[in-house]
């Protein structure tokens, strides 16, 4: 035997495994429609992918051959999962503290790394580091009682947004309260569940937008154009690209200021930064450090898709065009209705309309979930709106009306 094939045959499978890599790897913990697109983003770039999945049956562990199925939780799981990878990034935030400073300390880079990724995790961590800086953003407070939230009521007025400190997205954990009675049930509730909330002032925004940008290892840096997001119960229900009617300025100010973001906070990758715009400027909502709903129109109306984006980011290869490829694109979620025949639906959008690009998530129907998106480019944003509600409600509900 010769000492190469002594080697091969000692050595631990991810070991060997590692000595015949020719490209890079890169694993994202979460397997859901996030993984499922960067997934093809790999594809088409040429690279190893894999998945942390909970389940086999999870979005992404569907199409991805470099599937492990394991707990993100697990301080093992993440040891495992990463010992096969040269970088690991997320399609969630919910990895806890302890199991990130774990993983930090695999061979893999991880990237975003801890230290930004708690400003995702914590909001009130965000709204504290966002303050002590001159961001604006809404008016906060922690709150444990409804004294607390009567004295914050009291400076701001009803309502008030009481939201869950961490593990809230999609309209989860977040609370619009009227008032006392509502804010002193919410508290009730999250005290049984031990879940710690913060107090936040109801803005009379005129409209949210999202503004998406990427940086890498090297300090590369690249912004898609500011969009325009429509909310509906909490959930992301329509993207308008660009925001229309955003004056150049503003626009060039959130780009601006989520590039500052990116670069104080260190992400490495994707940061979407959720913004509300009011008559006395832009304030902070959210903050999201991988792929972002708001930017799933780049798939079908970008040079370069997020997706794609975020893993040349992570791998610090040089960042793609982000530029759109035409005047303005629409997106619209697909929500699940009371019927899961979405592929019979799917085959009539196309027929009605062939400019129609749908993706799906492989995901159970419910109603109200997120189960795939619908995007729409071209000249009339007027237009382009109507046909993506169109197509979107049809696949949902078997009717192109709301």
């Amino acid at each position: 035997m010769s000492d190469q094939a002594e080697v091969a045959a000692t050595a631990p499978p991810e070991a060997t495994a590692a000595a015949r890599r020719t490209v890079p790897v890169v694993g994202m913990i979460g397997a859901g429609q996030l993984a499922r697109m960067t997934s093809q983003a790999a594809t088409d770039l040429s690279i190893g992918f894999r998945v942390l999945a909970a389940s086999p049956a999870d979005s992404a562990a569907l199409v991805c051959q470099g599937t492990r199925v394991g707990d993100y939780r697990s301080a093992d799981d993440l040891a495992a999962f990463a010992a096969g990878c040269d970088v690991v990034t997320f399609d969630h935030e919910q990895v806890p503290a302890a199991a990130l400073a774990g993983l930090a300390r695999s061979a893999a880079a991880i990237r975003p790394g801890p230290a930004a990724l708690r400003f995702t995790q914590d909001k009130r961590a965000m709204r504290e580091w966002l303050t002590a800086r001159g961001i604006a953003c809404p008016e906060y407070a922690p709150v444990t009682t409804a004294a607390d939230t009567g004295a914050f009521a009291g400076r701001h007025g009803w309502p008030v947004v009481l939201k869950a400190v961490s593990g809230g997205y999609d309209g989860r954990g977040v609370w619009v309260c009227g008032d006392a009675a509502e804010a002193a049930a919410v508290l009730a509730g999250a005290a049984a569940r031990g879940i710690a909330l913060l107090a936040e002032q109801h803005v009379a925004f005129e409209r949210e937008l999202a503004a998406l940008v990427a940086r890498s290892p090297a300090k590369q840096g690249a912004a898609y154009p500011v969009v325009q997001t429509v909310q509906q119960d909490g959930i992301c229900r329509e993207v308008l690209a660009p925001a229309p009617g955003l004056a150049p300025g503003r626009a060039a100010e959130a780009q601006h200021l989520a590039l500052r973001l990116a670069a104080e906070l260190d992400v490495t990758g994707l940061l979407a930064v959720e913004l509300f715009e009011t008559a006395d400027g832009l304030l902070v909502n959210e903050l999201a450090m991988r792929p972002h709903n708001s930017g799933h129109w780049t798939i079908d109306g970008s040079r370069t898709s997020q997706f794609e984006q975020h893993l040349r980011a992570v791998l610090n290869l040089p960042l793609g065009d982000p530029s759109p490829t035409a005047a303005a694109a629409v997106m619209v979620n697909v929500l699940g209705g009371d019927d899961d025949d979405l592929h019979d639906r799917l085959i009539h959008v196309w027929a009605a309309d062939p400019g129609v690009k749908v993706h799906l998530y492989g995901k159970q129907v419910r109603p109200g979930r997120k189960v795939g998106h619908v995007t729409v480019a071209g000249e009339d944003a007027a237009a382009l709106r109507d046909r993506a509600t169109r197509a979107a409600n049809y696949i949902s509900l078997g009717t192109e009306e709301p």
